[in-house]
């Protein structure tokens, strides 16, 4: 089933985020590689496509899992929580509709 993970990056983390970014990525290239990767990216602190020292303000990651658990383990060992960038993660299963 697949599964939106969303996240709420703590104030002041960029820092943090930029640190972490390459161990984040790997583990959702390593998703993708097992065509389990529905679409994952930040939540732009300004209405930019780059909003520089502004930042971001989370993440969506949506993806596929045996089980809310798993999800919710997936979630909890991502890098950016574990580097502090993290505040809250909320995991629901979702169900795609569209596009078709």
């Amino acid at each position: 089933m697949l599964y939106a993970i969303v996240c709420e990056d703590v104030a002041g983390s960029l820092p943090l985020r930029q640190q972490a970014r390459p161990a984040h990525l790997e583990r959702l290239e390593q998703l993708q590689r097992e065509g389990r990767l529905l679409l994952a990216g930040p939540f732009p602190a300004v209405d930019s496509e780059d909003p520089g020292p502004a930042g971001v303000t989370g993440s969506l990651i949506v993806a596929e899992f045996e089980s809310l658990d798993a999800a919710q383990s997936w979630a909890e060992e991502d890098p950016y929580r574990k580097a502090g960038v993290y505040g809250q993660i909320v995991v629901k299963p979702f169900r795609k509709v569209f596009p078709q």
